[in-house]
């Protein structure tokens, strides 16, 4: 049975992938990485490929997705299967690391309770907003993670790289998917890096945002079943 490696977003832990890992148990051996401890990208790809197994398959959701990226860069030949979820492999624009460094600044000023819900009505669709499964479960997640937390994974993301280039390297069976309604990596995104991966499957999830895991669990479940047997 392979290994998984689930990698999740930004204040994001492992519920972020709890359909996933119950649904997914009959073929997989699941591990969801913690990416809550480093303040770069290649600290947390690391800290990753540490303690993964010799080859596993890896899915990350738009942080996740950067730290999947980053892995590939370095330890290609382990990676057996690569999901990209919600995320882009572009770099931070100027107007995006401004909005990280606001964060980052009502973080450390005592303010990071306001931080998730002003996020939310970007992360998910409308629809979802009220839904504890969605956000209040998204609430829950930032507030267990903190706002040291939320300081290094901005510092983390605002520096990483513009993956583009190393796109085309990829060569593992490869999944990108993307909810229709994602503002954060909207489908374009998702189209860019599939047509630069070149093999790669792409599938975009309707009536759903950013959180995809958890907007539409069951049929992001059903593309990561038809990813890991394929």
């Amino acid at each position: 049975m392979p290994h998984l490696i689930l990698l999740p977003g930004l204040l994001t832990d492992a519920r972020l992938y709890a359909h996933q890992t119950t649904a997914l148990a009959d073929i997989a051996d699941i591990t969801v990485a913690d990416l809550s401890r480093d303040d770069s990208i290649g600290a947390l790809a690391e800290r990753v490929l540490g303690s993964a197994p010799p080859r596993f398959a890896l899915a990350g959701l738009s942080m996740g997705g950067y730290v999947a990226m980053e892995i590939m860069r370095r330890a290609p030949e382990r990676v057996e299967r690569l999901a990209l979820l919600d995320t882009t492999a572009r770099a931070d624009t100027p107007e995006q690391v401004e909005r990280r460094d606001a964060g980052i600044a009502l973080a450390r000023d005592g303010h990071f309770d306001r931080i998730m819900p002003a996020l939310l009505p970007m992360l998910v669709h409308p629809d979802h907003l009220p839904l504890p499964l969605v956000g209040g479960l998204a609430i829950e997640m930032a507030a267990s993670l903190g706002a040291e937390a939320f300081i290094r994974q901005q510092i983390a993301i605002r520096a990483r790289i513009d993956s583009r280039p190393s796109l085309a390297a990829i060569a593992c069976p490869t999944l990108v998917l993307v909810g229709a309604q994602d503002q954060l990596t909207p489908p374009d995104r998702a189209a860019e890096m599939a047509e630069a991966i070149g093999s790669a499957k792409l599938v975009t999830v309707e009536h759903c945002g950013h959180l995809s895991t958890i907007e539409q669990p069951e049929a992001v479940s059903s593309a990561l079943r038809s990813w890991l047997r394929g």
